[in-house]
């Protein structure tokens, strides 16, 4: 979505909504994009509910949005604005690099998931890069990504059916394909329920299921769990 020209042929600038719960960052954000030819804030909000109200409000071109606020999360706040402002792209800005995090973001709709740190020119860049319809990642996320469609879930020999996994996700999922709750898996791991439950978290994202029973499925097809 190309911002819509004005009558005298000029682009406008790209209109900005900052959602961060920092207002230090919402700050810099404002202060950087200000120092730049093209853009304008048009908003700001502290929690995922508010970007997805003051979205609806000032109808930006682009969102730049925390994955972690209060009330609402990014990627919950993300899913709403693409379906109430369709014409919306959010770009993720955050300090969160998880390949979950980052997977769960784009299923949401983000076109877009640079990490905080990212230069002046990167964050100007990928903006209006998904004000044009593109996807765009950091160096860093994009490397994990390419690596990830390199090695789609199903595409393992059959000596490894999961090597997109770590060796304690292996576990873990072995041990969830058996039946076990988190709970269980945790003592007999001998780690906490939360750390097991994060893992999970990731392990569903990477083999690209939405819950415990499409994992318990894919591990079984794959031999798991015998």
């Amino acid at each position: 979505m190309e911002p819509r020209s004005r009558d005298d042929g000029r682009v406008p600038a790209i209109r900005v909504l900052l959602a961060d719960d920092h207002p230090v960052v919402r700050r810099g954000l404002a202060a950087l994009l200000g120092t730049l030819d093209g853009f304008e804030v048009v908003g700001e909000a502290e929690d995922g509910e508010a970007a997805v109200r003051e979205t609806q409000l000032t109808r930006p071109d682009v969102v730049l949005m925390d994955v972690r606020m209060p009330r609402l999360d990014g990627v919950e706040a993300t899913r709403r604005i693409r379906k109430a402002v369709p014409d919306t792209a959010v770009l993720m800005l955050t300090m969160y690099d998880e390949d979950a995090t980052v997977f769960t973001a784009m299923q949401a709709g983000a076109r877009g998931y640079l990490l905080k740190g990212a230069e002046q020119d990167e964050i100007a860049d990928a903006i209006r890069a998904v004000v044009r319809g593109q996807a765009i990642f950091g160096a860093a996320i994009a490397s994990r990504m390419l690596e990830h469609f390199a090695n789609p879930p199903g595409s393992a020999p059959a000596d490894d059916p999961f090597p997109e996994l770590t060796g304690r996700e292996k576990e873990i999922l072995e041990l969830l394909a058996q039946g076990r709750r988190t709970a269980e898996i945790a003592t007999t791991l001998h780690l906490s329920p939360k750390t097991v439950s994060n893992n999970l978290t990731t392990i569903f994202a990477k083999l690209e299921v939405s819950d415990r029973t499409a994992a318990v499925i894919r591990a079984r097809e794959r031999g798991l769990g015998s």
